[in-house]
């Protein structure tokens, strides 16, 4: 493991191609040298859902067009072992699923993560039955705009993800990196379907499990992330995302564990990094400001590791009260100073919704 950590710890990752002017000209994860502004990737997160529904081709495109450096899909899988772009296994929210009177029968209850949960699940459908859906906005009181391409997009699955990548590659004239996360991987793995054979099989098909491919796994699991690294083999870097409270499922360890400086350094002996809850890099005030930074980004980067942060969103009901505009809490505010500020603290990318605005970001950090 030592010589796999070396390798793609130093520049393995290919390197971003300019954007939107300019900005990104740099290998991805490089060391700085003196006088050299840090380069930092932009993740387009499920595509750009702040302006197209999450996890679509039309989503993934966008953010392409927009300059994003990495697609970011989540992958479930479907009855018969096909891995899908869908935030959840549970797709009533995200699909036109409820409107299907043939599927009616499928909505069931399930233990997801130890939680109830009432819906339609894609382990419950064929690829040839999902496909008879259509997406739908997941959070349409505060993205009213995206309804209106409610009913018009497919649900995706992985491999048609990167047969787009390979198009928008052709046509942009710059590598463009995929970012999948492996969905609940302890869950599927109990019901059948594991999820990390499927994943390494389609990006060796690919030719994109190699040094220097763009592409990086991500889960919650740490245990996904291990077997990934040990069983698999895998050449691509891994990253351990952690929210900001709980535990991984079915783990001992709560994430701040994890992310004390004695588990950051463990995690490194088979992660590249890690993608935390932005509130682990600067949390708010009771007053829903941002408060100090902590030590989290200096701490990973002392391990060896990089910090690529989530969610970046455009609307006010997500920033920081300092940095909202008006009384509307579905208004864009002051995002561009929010994501300025955490690039500030030396954070190596984040993932953002609106991907043009955290390529203008970067450029101006």
């Amino acid at each position: 493991m030592a010589d796999r950590r070396q390798v793609l710890r130093f520049g393995a990752v290919a390197a971003a191609a300019p954007a939107l002017g300019g900005a990104v000209a740099s290998p991805a994860f490089a060391h700085d040298r003196p006088g050299n502004r840090r380069q930092t990737l932009v993740v387009g997160h499920r595509g750009a859902s702040g302006y197209r529904p999450e996890h679509t081709l039309a989503s993934y495109e966008l953010a392409a067009r927009m300059g994003a450096d990495y697609l970011e899909p989540d992958l479930v899988s479907t009855k018969d072992g096909v891995l899908v772009c869908r935030h959840e296994p549970e797709i009533g929210g995200t699909t036109d699923v409820a409107s299907h009177p043939e599927f009616a029968d499928r909505r069931r209850t399930v233990v997801l993560d130890g939680v109830s949960v009432t819906g339609w699940w894609t382990q419950d459908f064929t690829l040839a039955e999902l496909k008879t859906l259509r997406a739908t906005e997941r959070i349409p009181g505060t993205r009213q705009h995206n309804t209106l391409f409610d009913g018009l997009f497919e649900v995706p699955t992985f491999q048609e993800l990167l047969d787009l990548r390979k198009r928008l590659v052709k046509e942009l004239g710059r590598d463009i990196g995929v970012f999948p996360e492996t969905k609940h991987p302890t869950f599927f793995r109990a019901i059948g379907l594991e999820l990390e054979t499927p994943l390494v099989r389609i990006l060796r098909r690919n030719g994109l499990d190699r040094r220097g491919a763009k592409v990086f796994i991500q889960s919650f699991e740490a245990k996904n992330l291990e077997t990934l690294a040990d069983h698999h083999r895998v050449e691509v870097p891994l990253v351990f995302l952690s929210s900001a409270a709980g535990n991984p499922f079915g783990d001992s360890r709560s994430y701040a564990d994890y992310l004390a400086p004695a588990g950051l350094e463990e995690l490194a002996e088979y992660v590249d990094g890690l993608g935390p809850d932005k509130s682990q890099i600067i949390p708010r005030n009771a007053d829903g400001t941002l408060a100090t930074p902590t030590s989290l980004v200096k701490d990973a980067h002392r391990a060896g590791l990089k910090v690529i942060p989530y969610t970046f969103r455009a609307e006010n009901t997500f920033l920081p009260g300092e940095l909202t505009t008006g009384a509307d809490p579905t208004a864009f505010g002051r995002a561009i100073d929010e994501q300025i500020t955490f690039l500030r603290t030396g954070i190596d990318g984040l993932f953002t919704d609106q991907a043009d605005i955290g390529v203008l970001a970067r450029s101006l950090a």
